[in-house]
């Protein structure tokens, strides 16, 4: 199987990059042969920096995380109050390093997707064209557990439902041995992330600022900027001065440093449910000074939990009577409820087509192969072919949920055989990708470690984006599974302006 490094064309056969292999008076010795053109700079400065130095860089960057709380809530893991237990995600200190050209492709692929995704969101709330054409069976949408029946035709500003997409995209030699991008999932729904993306990059300008005087690195930090932007852009009709508020399930989320860290960027509100209440078909929030009235609320709370009046009774942590109050067009969510049909796994493999059927275009930028296990044929060859395979639950998320067949047991294998059997609609299977590698500083010195991207796409009037993402990192020597409740890390992305 053909291996993709973004820094050296050729992969060391020891698991360690031979420059950091040999050490004298403290000095770590480069060879900067086979570096790619694009990363040169960066192996030179890197080879002449000792590891101590390195490691004594690290311990900051993990103590200045640690004071500033930027810290995620990991599931199933409970302190003594039952809380999600609350970690650090790892920072590793070697860039991902992007030439201009290949974002500007990049860009342009993440653009015409999501712009396919809204028009056929769109489209399912309202002529259902896409199904009337026979692209996409009926009950593939209708029937998708994502589907909000509420939202049929429920006016969204600018044809907008996602306004903000966390797209993952992860790099995998081709049938020549070189890097191609290709899309694995589409967060549509309430992606995270960005706020890790924004401290990143602030970090590694702290403790190398010497790394940006000699590179011509593109500015992530206006992205809260454009967040604002988008949102307010999303107001309905006759909000002039729309207030614009960050709704939060509370301090137990898993994102919340990200839903503060957001509401006080952009200095707006952060709210949760029982701060706001609905009369007469429009949306408060209690403040000090009396009801003030919210246009348009960027939710990071699920579907299910928005209004106890319309999905989920029991949820105390969305407001009664949102869904009238938007359904009458007196305030704005984002992203829109119902979004989820679209970034459904069993809808994944439909987007090139849908591409083709609202733009007329060809995909910039290739799905993963995919097998659907609703279809016999494709359920016949996961089932024969599992321990090759990697297996996703169309509905699971953050890294659960799945088979990494080449680094399962059987049990586990058979485990998911069963499975797969009794529901095979509930799972699709893809090809195990070599992902590419960066390296990565980790305890015996610097050594490949698989990554993907997460760029995040604003959709307001206009669709735009900041130049880079977050890019993940498997810590784990030889891991796939990059996600941080997995034992990930994160990395600043550098995308060169030259």
């Amino acid at each position: 199987m053909h291996k993709f490094d973004e820094m050296f064309s050729q992969l060391p056969g020891s698991g360690q990059f031979q420059f950091q292999g040999q050490s004298q008076g403290g000095q770590s010795q480069v060879q900067v042969q086979g570096v790619r053109e694009h990363y040169r700079n960066y192996a030179l400065w890197l080879a002449r920096q000792p590891q101590e130095t390195m490691r004594a860089r690290r311990e900051e960057a993990e103590m200045i995380f640690r004071r500033v709380g930027i810290t995620f809530a990991v599931y199933g893991a409970k302190d003594e109050d039952g809380a999600g237990t609350e970690r650090l995600i790892p920072f590793d200190l070697i860039p991902r390093i992007i030439p201009a050209h290949e974002w500007a492709s990049m860009e342009k692929g993440l653009v015409q997707r999501v712009t396919a995704l809204n028009r056929f969101l769109h489209d399912v709330y309202h002529q259902q064209d896409i199904i009337k054409a026979g692209i996409i069976p009926a009950e593939q949408i209708l029937n998708n557990a994502q589907f909000r029946k509420e939202m049929m035709g429920v006016y969204a500003p600018h044809h907008v439902y996602s306004h903000i997409a966390g797209v993952d995209i992860v790099r995998a030699p081709n049938a020549q041995g070189e890097g191609e991008y290709y899309v694995l999932e589409d967060n549509l729904r309430v992606p995270s992330g960005v706020s890790y993306m924004l401290e990143d990059r602030k970090m590694m300008m702290r403790l190398f600022p010497d790394l940006f005087s000699a590179h011509r690195v593109a500015p992530v930090m206006h992205y809260p900027d454009l967040l604002l932007e988008t949102l307010r852009a999303s107001a309905q009709p006759g909000a002039p001065d729309p207030t614009v508020v960050v709704l939060t399930p509370g301090m137990y989320n898993s994102a919340y440093f990200e839903h503060a860290f957001l509401a006080q960027q952009m200095g707006i509100e952060l709210v949760e449910g029982q701060d706001l209440f609905v009369k007469e078909k429009y949306v408060y929030m209690r403040t000090t000074r009396g009801p003030k009235r919210v246009d348009v609320i960027y939710r990071r709370v699920d579907d299910d939990f928005l209004d106890p009046s319309v999905f989920r009774p029991t949820s105390t942590l969305g407001c009664e009577g949102l869904v009238d109050a938007y359904r009458a067009g007196n305030v704005s969510i984002c992203n829109a409820i119902g979004t989820g049909v679209a970034d459904d796994k069993s809808i994944y493999p439909y987007v090139p087509k849908m591409i083709e059927f609202y733009l007329g275009e060809k995909p910039i930028l290739n799905n993963v192969p995919t097998y659907m296990c609703r279809n016999k044929e494709d359920l016949g060859y996961t089932l024969a072919n599992l321990k090759d395979l990697v297996v996703k639950e169309v509905h699971g998320a953050g890294g659960y949920g799945m088979l990494v067949g080449p680094a399962a047991t059987k049990e586990e294998i058979e485990d998911f055989r069963k499975a797969i059997e009794a529901n095979p609609s509930g799972y699709i299977a893809q090809p195990t990708l070599s992902l590419s590698s960066c390296p990565t500083f980790v305890e015996s010195g610097v050594a490949p470690r698989h990554i993907d991207l997460r760029p995040f796409v604003l959709s307001g009037k206009d669709v735009q984006m900041v130049p880079g993402g977050l890019t993940r990192v498997a810590l784990k020597e030889g891991s796939l599974v990059v996600n941080s409740s997995q034992g990930g890390g994160t990395k600043d992305t550098w995308i060169l302006e030259v």
